[in-house]
């Protein structure tokens, strides 16, 4: 370290901060990243080949596991030990944490779809919430770059709400399963679409990554770097050109600012040996995820800056969503008792729903603003520690039953944009720290009457779809008592949001924050909106496009 002359410190090593780092490395700057977590090599602790059979409750998951025993997470989850946070009176809010080289990238779902025109521009179209300050033919050429460089298998729909990748960027997707298949008869009789779903996942070879061989479920991690995290690409890519340096453990606590209130770097806890230490940078990106970031933000208070670094505008920790979520599931007569075969593929689903209501909107027949869209569980998955369905008896005549439902049950996710609201954001905690004595995050949050009149509609559009297929659904749950919590679906953005006056955003369309020209964000929280789409993949085109934005402001002497 004592040797390496970094130009740009980077906070994060998830989708932003990695891809940052891998950009400006590749142009030649180099680059000193951190991370909280620990170290993390899939290739050597991603346990794949393993069966649920060979873990504790048949691999089901438990409070240091939430998402099952052979998740790629290793010290994350909803709470994490020593760092708490908060919620005010009323709220329940989940805020997941990753705490690991790689961040989220290691147990997403890998889903990558495209926000479109539509998404870009919401305000200007039903007067909500807030447009992005530039279209999407200004990115599309760096969501091209981005998808050929991840690894991303699909095809062009010519659907409204899927805007098209350029002609041999996308990999072939893989084949859709039978129960899909069925669902997607099923709703072409409502008029709506099923297609393949756009996945990070190569199935394809690309660099030194190997093509998926669907040998096993994508959250476990893939040591073969098939199904995309930054463990597998963009930071060992990043390390092998010798501009990068990664320091694990290293629990950012502020970011350093002069007498004149220009940032010089950053003051972080080495968590091994809990002693504080202070790093200097020309360019300080942080990219520690949208509420993470915006804790550092708020935590850095200056005499230049009395409410929180970049928060002249008010508006840091403010402008928070989530996606909502619901699910709604059946088994299908048509499917019990079906033949055995291999159907497992890449883990996710095969085909999904996108959004089929743009013109229904634009003709007012819709009593709720933006969208939402089905992701499809269903197939021959591997047994776990519980069985679907009501099951009587004993015996070869229970066992039957089983034998029989296996594979015939079908469900769907539903994931909608939420819009921001005055009554969900965060905020420091005034009495609570961390075991680092950082002052922790408290959370408001309340979903308006516009994502529960969502959810109403993509229930009933979901009973619609199964009850065509046969299956018997009872009474629908209320929208109150169907949605997801607040932070659990794990896509919170737009609490650092960018816009076009330093009025009412934080940064600027690079990721700039208006206060500090030498401070950037380049995570979700620069998000204006939230569309129903995974923010994955946008969160890393912004930060490729943003990273050579700032490359160029170097060479020309701005930065």
């Amino acid at each position: 370290m004592s040797t390496f002359d970094h130009k740009v410190l980077v906070v994060g090593s998830g989708a932003g901060g990695a891809m940052a780092a891998y950009t400006l490395t590749k142009l030649g700057h180099k680059v000193l990243l951190l991370e909280a977590g620990r170290d993390y090599d899939p290739k050597k602790e991603s346990p794949m080949f393993r069966r649920n059979n060979e873990a504790p409750l048949m691999g089901a998951g438990n409070k240091d596991k939430n998402f099952g025993f052979y998740d790629a997470t290793i010290d994350g989850g909803w709470q994490v030990p020593d760092e708490p946070y908060t919620n005010a009176k009323g709220t329940d809010f989940y805020w997941w944490r990753a705490r690991m080289l790689g961040g989220r990238t290691n147990h997403w779902g890998r889903y990558s779809l495209r926000f479109s025109e539509h998404d870009f521009k919401g305000k200007s179209q039903d007067g909500n919430g807030a447009d992005w300050p530039f279209s999407y033919d200004d990115i599309a050429p760096w969501y091209d770059i981005t998808e050929e460089l991840v690894g991303i298998c699909g095809t062009n729909t010519g659907l409204d709400d899927m805007p098209p990748s350029a002609p041999g960027v996308l990999q072939p997707p893989p084949t859709p399963r039978i129960p899909e298949l069925l669902i997607a008869a099923s709703a072409k009789k409502l008029g709506i679409a099923a297609v393949p779903m756009h996945r990070a996942v190569l199935t394809r070879p690309r660099d030194d990554r190997m093509a998926c061989f669907y040998a096993t479920p994508c959250g476990h991690g893939c040591s073969i770097g098939a199904a995309f995290q930054t463990t597998t690409s963009l930071l060992p890519m990043a390390k092998a050109t010798g501009n990068l340096e990664i320091i694990t453990d290293a629990m950012v606590k502020s970011v350093a600012v002069n007498d004149d209130g220009k940032v010089t770097g950053v003051t972080y806890i080495d968590k091994q040996t809990v002693t504080e230490k202070t790093l200097t940078a020309d360019i300080v990106i942080l990219a520690a995820s949208a509420c993470e970031s915006a804790r550092i933000l708020l935590n850095s208070k200056h005499a230049k800056h009395p409410k929180g670094l970049a928060n002249s505008s008010g508006q840091v920790g403010r402008n928070l969503m989530d996606s909502t979520g619901a699910w709604l599931g059946a088994q299908i007569p048509a499917l019990k008792g079906r033949p055995r075969y291999n159907e497992d593929g890449h883990t996710g689903n095969h085909l999904f729903i996108p959004w089929w209501g743009h013109k229904a909107h634009a003709k007012g027949e819709l009593d709720f603003p933006r969208g939402y869209h089905f992701e499809i569980s269903s197939g021959f998955n591997q047994p776990g520690s519980g069985v679907s369905g009501d099951k009587r008896g004993y015996g070869i005549a229970l066992k039957q039953q089983v034998r029989d439902a296996y594979g015939s049950y079908v469900g769907f996710a539903l994931r909608g944009e939420m819009l921001p609201n005055d009554d969900t954001y965060m905020e420091i905690d005034e009495s609570v720290k961390d075991k680092w004595g950082i002052p922790v995050s408290k959370f408001h949050f309340k979903w308006s009457d516009r994502e529960l009149k969502q959810i109403e509609h993509g229930l009933k559009t979901a009973k619609q779809i199964l009850e065509n297929m046969g299956a018997t659904i009872g009474e629908l749950p209320t929208a109150e008592k169907a949605i997801s919590k607040g932070g659990e679906i794990i896509h919170e953005v737009g609490t650092t949001r960018m816009g076009s006056s330093a009025k009412d955003s934080v940064t600027n369309q690079w990721g700039q924050t208006w206060d500090c020209d030498n401070l950037f964000v380049m995570d979700a929280g620069v998000f204006p909106s939230n569309p129903h789409k995974n923010c994955t993949l946008t969160i890393m085109t912004l930060a490729m496009r943003n990273s050579t934005w700032i490359a160029k402001q170097i060479e020309q002497g701005a930065l």
